[in-house]
């Protein structure tokens, strides 16, 4: 037997350290906790990502009472994207949340169904999509979505 051990870094910011167009980012993904629908389960999670052209679309989570109804805050704002310009590549994704108490203090990390998706966004593009996850407590930065998901299954895996 052999152990191996992968390893994966993130930077942890504090918001005054991110560039302006960072900061920019997360706000939009805080501001648009508050388009979440979370009937159910009060866990309000928005999500913002930047497009090569710079264009910043927004996605929130959306629940219903047949579930699994529902969809993710962070493929709410893929799939828009996906279908409004599927010509620009998704370079960055901010992703907040918060509950009755407020914005969580620690980052919250896409599910595994979001991890998937994106994913295939960096297999679609041939390019990393950088990951913000904002608590405040500091803001979780990973260069890609293979760090969330090191063992990662796509296309050329079938092959």
């Amino acid at each position: 037997m052999k152990e191996l051990n992968i390893n994966i870094c993130f930077r942890l910011y504090q918001m005054d350290e991110l560039s302006e167009a960072d900061r920019q980012l997360v706000d939009k993904a805080i501001q648009a906790t508050a388009n979440s629908y979370a009937r159910y389960s009060h866990f309000n999670v928005g999500a913002a990502l930047r497009l090569l052209d710079g264009q910043i679309v927004i996605g929130a989570n959306q629940e219903n009472a047949a579930y699994p109804c529902g969809l993710c805050a962070e493929r709410t704002a893929i799939f828009a994207a996906q279908a409004q310009r599927p010509d620009q590549p998704i370079t960055d994704i901010a992703i907040a949340a918060k509950n009755s108490n407020g914005l969580l203090a620690a980052p919250i990390s896409p599910c595994g169904q979001c991890r998937q998706v994106m994913l295939e966004i960096e297999d679609r593009y041939n390019r990393p999509l950088r990951i913000l996850l904002y608590g405040t407590n500091g803001v979780l930065v990973a260069d890609s979505t293979k760090d969330l998901m090191p063992l990662h299954f796509v296309d050329a895996n079938m092959h």
